[in-house]
């Protein structure tokens, strides 16, 4: 037997979301069995968890979206017991159970190995939100950053904490968005160089096109705010966008990509090709500061979820909340 998170709706189509015993024969079909250790809790796991359901499709469920743990049992020679792997992407925690569960049975295709220099806690002290963070990190240099600070918008959140962090130690001046002043000594410890009050950028203006200031751009908000920064970015800077707390729409007009040659680059982390999944993770592992990487860890279990969950969809939570599934 083993516990999780299970999700259940009601015949009045709210949900419930409780801590329940489980056994093997109760997961669904797969290659790999793995004991998990650590997740973490991002926005789609409060869409999951809260009351409406959010994206899940069948229930029951078990929701988190990306898990590391340990091998158990594998039918894919890929894998043997023993090994350290680490899931995101897939819609695991959405379409499939996911990573709040101290079992989990998944395709191996699925899987990563985990890199060396990273244990099991540190990965999901990355988890989605600092893979996409990399995603969003390689696309920039790919496109190639100019000069100047680089922009990180929602930056106290989880892909923007760990994105500056990245960005820090590659060398590059970073000027973190927040809403919140009370996170400017944590977006500073974690390498920020300025601190950007959201309204500065969201500030009304019918101009297109603003002042050049910006090298390049991880945008995890969308938006109103992505359209306003657009016109603000260098002539050929980039700017990769990861995230629709915004938003889906975009308020914007073709001039930024017509007379500064700005690129709009769309960073998806739920299918990557396995290739770039690997190169993302040993990036990570190497770009990465791990002191950094601690600053950012908020500790949580199982028990906790419940309440997490909707923290996360009001704004409410810093840093990467790391569920022990152990503890």
């Amino acid at each position: 037997m083993f516990k999780a998170l299970v999700v259940e709706k009601n015949e009045d189509g709210k949900t419930n979301a409780a801590v329940q015993e489980m056994s093997l024969d109760q997961l669904p079909a797969g290659d790999v069995t793995v004991a998990v250790e650590y997740s973490t809790v991002n926005y789609k796991d409060g869409l999951c968890i809260g009351p409406g359901g959010g994206l899940v499709r069948n229930y029951p469920h078990i929701p988190g979206i990306d898990f590391a743990g340990t091998v158990e049992a594998s039918d894919d020679p890929r894998y043997k017991a023993g090994d350290k792997v680490v899931l995101t992407g897939w819609r695991v925690g959405e379409a499939y159970w996911g990573g709040y569960s101290q079992k989990a049975r998944v395709k191996a295709d699925w899987l990563v190995p985990l890199p060396a220099g990273l244990d099991t806690r540190q990965a999901m002290a990355v988890g989605t939100a600092g893979f996409t963070a990399m995603l969003a990190v390689m696309a920039l240099e790919d496109h190639g950053i100019k000069d100047g600070p680089v922009l990180v918008t929602g930056a106290a959140g989880g892909v923007g904490s760990v994105a500056t962090a990245i960005l820090s130690n590659l060398g590059h001046q970073v000027a973190a968005v927040t809403g919140r002043p009370e996170t400017a000594e944590y977006l500073t410890s974690l390498g920020a160089t300025q601190i950007v009050a959201r309204d500065e950028i969201n500030e009304t203006t019918k101009r297109p096109l603003e002042a050049e200031t910006w090298g390049g751009c991880v945008d995890a908000v969308g938006g109103e705010m992505l359209a306003r920064l657009l016109g603000q970015m260098k002539y050929g800077a980039s700017v990769s966008a990861v995230g629709l707390a915004g938003g889906a729409g975009l308020p914007a007009t073709v001039i930024p990509f017509l007379l500064r040659g700005v690129n709009l680059l769309g960073i998806d982390s739920v299918m990557q090709p396995y290739d770039n999944r690997v190169r993302a993770w040993q990036r990570i592992a190497k770009d990465l500061p791990m002191d950094k990487l601690e600053a950012m860890i908020v500790p949580a279990t199982l028990s906790d979820l419940p309440t997490l969950g909707p923290d996360i969809l009001k704004g409410q939570v810093k840093g990467r909340i790391v569920v022990d599934l152990n503890a």
